[in-house]
C-alpha cells in the first residue's frame, strides 16, 4: 500500500518527467521501514534526493494534513559532508524540493564557512535540515546545552563516508554518532532512569543513521563502522543502485613512445592533444595531483593558448574560499571552458555542463580515478568520458592497469583507524567543555564505536588522568589541567581553556599556512610557511593564477601586489605524492606479466613495445613469478636496482630492510631512492648482494619488526607523526586566529614533550600511538610485509647490466631531487645522466625546471636518503 508521503513523492517525480531508479525505490522503502545502513551509489546517479525524498515521505506520513503549513519542527535531519563545498550545492537541490512541495522548511549551513550572522539566526531557531562537516558537528557538541539542537533529530547522513573512512576525521564522526545515539535514548527515558540501564536500543526512537558511499573494497565493514557494535544487525541494509554507468576511457598517447619522457615531468608535452580535447568538449575538468602542478599547467595553458583567458579558471584547496565559490558558481553558470583542478573538485558538486575529464598523471587509485572520471557526464544516463595523460612513458602502462581494474570490479578497500587516541582525548575535552560527562557512561558510549571497541577501561582511566592531572609527567604544570571533577562529572571551568578548545577542534593537520593578502585588500588563499620563509622582498612568484611580487610578512599573512614578471617561483605543499595503492599495483604487475609473455592486447602495451623491448634487451621483463633485481657500477659506485611494483610507501620501507640485512653481511653506507615502481641502493664499494640472497631471510619477515626498528630510524618517524597526535590531543595550542605560533616553535615544543615523555613515562598511549602510526602509514608494515611474502615465492633473477635501464632511469631520476650545492638546472643534469649513461638515445632531454620561466617540469620530491 502507497502511503501518502510515497504518493507526494510520486507525484513530484511525475512533474519534472522523471522516473525512481529502483535502488531509490529500494532505499525509500528501507527508510520508511525504519531501517539504517550504507547506500552505495556512484557520482551522479541520484544519490542525494534517494535518501532525502523518503525523509520527507516519513514527515508527510507523521502529519498528512499538517506537513505544509507545520513550522518550528526542530532539527529533523543532520547532512554531515567531509568538503564545505559540498553544502552548497546540496542546500539548494533541498530547498528546491521543499519549495515545490509546499514545505515551509529552512535548509541551512554550519560550516567554518558560515558567516558570524547565520550562526546567530541558527541559535535563535534551528532549521529543518543542517548541513554541515565534522568539525562543524563537534564544534556544536561543545555548546553549553547542546542536547537541546538534536532533541527532534531523527535522522543522520554522513555524505561520501568512503571519503571519510580510514581518517582521522572519520573517528570524529564515529564519537559524533555515538553521542547523537545516546541523546535520542536519553530523550526517551525518564529523567531518573540511567539510559544504559534502560535496556533500550537506538531503533525503538527513530534515530536513523545512513552513510553515502562510492564503491570500496569493504563495503560491508564501511557500514559496520559507521553505525557501530551496538547497532542491531537486523536493522542495518545495505542498498546498492547497480547502476550501469557508462565510462569511456582513454589514454593519450605519445605519438613517439621512444622520445618521450622517461621520468620526471608533468606531461606538459601532451599539452596540444589535451587542448584538442578540450577544444572539442563543452566544459573539461582537468585534474592534476598536486596545487604546484595545476598552477604550473594553468599557466601553460595561458601561455600557449592565450584565447582561453577569461574562460578559464583554477581550482584547488589553497585558494580563498571566495575564489573557489565563483570558479564553481561559474561552472554552473556555463561561463568557463576548462578549468584545471585538484582533488578540491574529487567530491560531490554537481557540475551538469561538464562532460569531459583530464586525468594528468597516474591518480595511483582505481576509486580515485572513478571519482572523478564521474565529475563528467554528472546526471543519470549520461556518458562520462575521462581521459589518462600520462606524465612518462611507464605511467601508460598505470593507464591499462586502471582500465583492467574498472572493468574487473577492483576498488581499493578503506580500512578505518583503530584506537586513536588523540581524537578520544579531544572528544572527552569538548564534552566536559560543554556540559560535562561522567567516566562510566562515556565509557560505554565509546565503547560501541568500532574504532574504541577494544579500548580497555585501565586504558581510559589513563586519558581521563590525562585530561584532569596531566597525566604522570605533566601534572606538575598548570597549562596541561584542563578538566575539573565535581561529584563524578568532568567539566571544564575555565573560559581560556574553553575557548583555546573550541579554537583547535578539528583532526586536520598540516604545514602551518599563511594567508596571501593584496597591499590593497582582500585575500588570495594561503601557502605553506616553509615556502614563505625563502621568500625576499621583491621576490617574484606565482599563485592563484597571478604574477605576485613579495612585500612583507606581517601577522601570519604575506602581502603581495601584482607583478609583470613573466617568470618566478610556483609553491610546493607538503604532501603531494600519493603512493600506488594495492590494488592498482597488483593490477600493474598482471599488465607486466602479460608483456612479459608477448600479450599486447592494450593500447597502451603496443605502444610501450619499443620500452619493453630496451627492458628485455638491456635486462630482463619479469614474469609474475619473478622478482628482478638489476646491478651495475658507475663513478657513483655500485648500483642494486630491485623491482617490486609495490608502491614508493612500501619501497622506503623494504629498501632501508634489504640495506640493513646487508650491512650485517657486510658493513657499509647506503644511499637510497625509490619511486612506486621500484628502489635502488647505491654504495660506495661492492655490494655483497649474491652472498645476500643466498641467506633464506634476506626477504623473510621473521623478525621483521624488529629490523625495521633497526633500519630506520624510527624514533625520528614517531616524532613526526607525535606533532600532528599533540595537536589533535591538545597538548599544544597553535594560537589564535591571525596570531598563530610559528612553525619552528611548534617543532620544538612537541619535539620537548616526545623526548620527555620517551624517557619518562615510555607506556604513554600518544607516543605508542605515534609509533604505530609511523609503521601503519609511513611504512604501510602490512603491505610490506606482504609484498615480502609474495618475493618469497618467486624466482630471484639478477642482471648484471651495462647501464640504465628504462626500469631503472626513472627511479635515479628521482634521486636528482637531494638537496646539493650545484649551479646546474634540474633539465641539465638529467639530460648530463642520460648522455653519461648511453640512455639519450632512446630518451629526449627533460621538459624544463619546476620555475615560472619554464613550466615544462615539476622538480621531484627527495626521496634520496642517507643511512647507514
Amino acid at each position: 500500500m502507497i502511503t501518502k508521503g510515497q504518493q507526494v513523492i510520486r507525484d513530484w517525480y511525475r512533474q519534472k518527467n522523471w522516473e525512481q531508479f529502483p535502488f531509490q525505490q529500494e532505499m525509500e522503502a528501507a527508510y520508511l521501514g525504519g531501517f539504517s545502513g550504507l547506500l552505495n551509489a556512484p557520482t551522479g546517479s541520484g544519490k542525494t534526493f534517494a535518501l532525502f525524498l523518503p525523509f520527507l515521505a516519513d514527515f508527510i506520513n507523521k502529519h498528512p494534513d499538517t506537513y505544509k503549513t507545520q513550522t518550528n519542527n526542530g532539527l529533523l535531519m543532520l547532512w554531515i559532508t567531509p568538503l564545505r563545498a559540498l553544502t552548497n550545492d546540496i542546500k539548494k537541490a533541498m530547498q528546491e524540493v521543499c519549495d515545490e512541495l509546499g514545505l515551509p522548511w529552512r535548509i541551512m549551513t554550519r560550516t567554518g564557512d558560515t558567516s558570524a550572522a547565520d550562526k546567530a539566526s541558527l541559535k535563535r531557531k534551528l532549521p529543518e535540515v543542517l548541513l554541515t562537516t565534522p568539525e562543524s558537528l563537534h564544534l556544536m557538541l561543545a555548546q553549553k546545552e547542546y542536547p537541546k539542537i538534536f532533541k527532534s533529530l531523527r535522522v543522520v547522513v554522513i555524505d561520501e563516508w568512503h571519503e571519510l573512512l580510514g581518517t582521522k576525521r572519520g573517528v570524529q564522526v564515529e564519537l559524533g554518532l555515538s553521542r547523537l545515539k545516546v541523546l535520542s535514548l536519553e530523550s526517551q527515558v525518564s529523567s531518573q532512569a540511567s539510559f544504559s540501564d534502560s535496556g533500550l536500543k537506538t531503533q525503538d526512537f527513530g534515530l536513523k543513521i545512513w552513510g553515502i558511499s562510492a564503491t570500496i573494497g569493504n563495503l560491508e565493514q564501511a557500514a559496520e563502522v559507521l553505525l557501530g557494535n551496538d547497532f542491531p544487525p537486523d536493522r542495518i541494509k545495505m542498498v546498492r543502485a547497480n547502476l550501469d554507468k557508462k565510462l569511456l576511457i582513454k589514454s593519450i598517447i605519445p605519438e613517439n613512445i621512444e622520445n618521450y619522457s622517461w621520468a620526471g615531468h608533468i606531461g606538459l608535452k601532451l599539452l596540444p592533444q589535451v587542448m584538442e580535447i578540450v577544444a572539442r568538449s563543452k566544459t573539461t575538468l582537468i585534474f592534476t595531483n598536486t596545487r604546484s602542478q595545476s598552477e604550473i599547467w594553468y599557466h601553460a595553458i595561458l601561455d600557449n593558448y592565450p584565447e582561453y583567458a577569461g574562460i578559464m579558471a583554477m581550482h584547488h584547496g589553497s585558494l580563498d574560499n571566495e575564489l573557489r565559490n565563483w570558479v564553481e558558481q561559474a561552472l554552473h553558470a556555463e561561463a568557463l571552458k576548462v578549468v584545471v583542478c585538484t582533488s578540491s573538485l574529487d567530491l560531490g558538486v554537481d557540475f551538469r555542463p561538464v562532460d569531459t575529464v583530464v586525468q594528468v598523471g597516474s591518480p595511483k587509485g582505481v576509486a580515485r580515478f572513478m571519482q572523478r572520471a564521474g565529475r563528467s557526464g554528472h546526471a543519470p544516463g549520461e556518458v562520462s568520458r575521462a581521459y589518462f595523460v600520462p606524465t612518462h612513458s611507464l605511467e601508460l602502462l598505470e593507464g591499462a592497469a586502471l582500465k583492467q581494474a574498472i572493468k574487473d570490479g577492483i576498488f581499493e578497500s578503506r580500512d578505518p583507524m583503530l584506537l586513536t587516541m588523540d581524537v578520544l582525548i579531544q572528544y572527552m575535552v569538548t564534552l566536559a567543555v560543554s556540559d560535562g560527562f561522567r567516566a562510566d557512561e562515556l565509557f560505554k558510549e565509546v565503547k560501541g564505536t568500532f574504532a574504541f571497541a577494544d579500548l580497555t577501561r585501565n586504558e581510559f582511566n589513563q586519558l581521563l588522568d590525562f585530561i584532569t592531572t596531566g597525566g604522570k609527567t605533566l601534572a606538575q604544570y598548570d597549562e596541561f589541567l584542563k578538566v575539573e571533577v565535581e561529584n563524578g562529572l568532568f567539566k571544564v571551568n575555565n573560559r581560556r581553556v574553553a575557548m583555546r578548545h573550541r579554537l583547535s577542534i578539528g583532526t586536520i593537520t598540516s604545514e602551518l599556512s599563511i594567508r596571501v593578502k593584496w597591499l590593497s585588500g582582500g585575500s588570495l588563499g594561503t601557502i605553506e610557511e616553509s615556502f614563505v620563509s625563502k621568500l625576499k622582498p621583491g621576490n617574484t612568484f606565482w599563485f592563484a593564477g597571478r604574477s605576485l611580487e613579495f612585500v612583507r610578512i606581517k601577522e601570519m599573512s604575506a602581502y603581495v601586489k601584482k607583478s609583470n614578471a613573466k617568470k618566478g617561483l610556483i609553491p610546493s605543499w607538503n604532501g603531494g605524492r600519493m603512493p600506488l595503492s594495492s590494488q592498482l599495483a597488483a593490477v600493474f604487475r598482471d599488465k607486466l606479466d602479460e608483456v612479459a609473455h608477448g600479450i599486447e592486447k592494450d593500447e597502451e602495451v603496443i605502444a610501450l613495445k619499443p620500452l619493453f623491448d630496451l627492458q628485455s634487451q638491456l635486462s630482463h621483463l619479469p614474469q609474475s613469478h619473478e622478482f628482478l633485481i638489476e646491478s651495475f657500477k658507475s663513478r657513483e659506485g655500485h648500483h642494486l636496482l630491485f623491482y617490486p611494483f609495490e608502491g614508493r610507501l612500501v619501497h622506503e620501507g623494504m629498501a632501508s630492510l634489504l640495506a640493513y640485512r646487508i650491512s650485517k653481511i657486510k658493513p657499509a653506507s647506503f644511499s637510497i631512492a625509490m619511486n612506486d615502481y621500484g628502489f635502488e641502493l647505491l654504495a660506495d664499494e661492492d655490494i655483497p648482494i649474491e652472498q645476500a640472497l643466498e641467506d633464506a631471510s634476506f626477504f623473510s619477515i621473521d623478525n621483521l619488526l624488529d629490523d625495521i626498528l633497526h633500519s630506520l630510524n624510527a624514533n625520528e618517524m614517531a616524532r613526526r607523526r607525535f606533532r600532528d597526535i599533540a595537536h589533535i590531543g591538545g597538548l599544544i595550542f597553535t594560537g589564535y586566529p591571525g596570531q598563530q605560533v610559528k612553525n619552528k616553535h611548534l617543532q620544538a615544543s612537541t619535539s620537548l614533550l616526545f623526548e620527555v615523555f620517551s624517557e619518562y613515562e615510555p607506556d604513554n598511549l600518544l607516543v605508542r600511538q605515534a609509533y604505530n602510526e609511523a609503521l601503519a602509514f609511513q611504512l604501510e608494515e602490512f603491505r610490506l610485509r606482504m609484498a615480502l611474502q609474495r618475493i618469497v615465492k618467486q624466482n630471484i633473477i639478477l642482471k648484471t647490466i651495462e647501464r640504465p635501464t628504462p626500469f631503472a632511469f626513472p627511479i635515479m631520476v628521482d634521486s636528482l631531487g637531494r638537496e646539493k650545492l650545484t649551479t646546474e638546472t634540474l633539465e641539465e643534469r638529467i639530460a648530463k645522466m642520460a648522455r653519461q649513461y648511453g640512455a639519450d638515445e632512446v630518451w629526449e632531454k627533460s621538459e624544463g625546471s619546476g620555475s615560472r620561466k619554464s613550466p615544462k617540469v615539476r622538480k621531484p620530491g627527495i626521496t634520496r636518503k642517507k643511512g647507514f
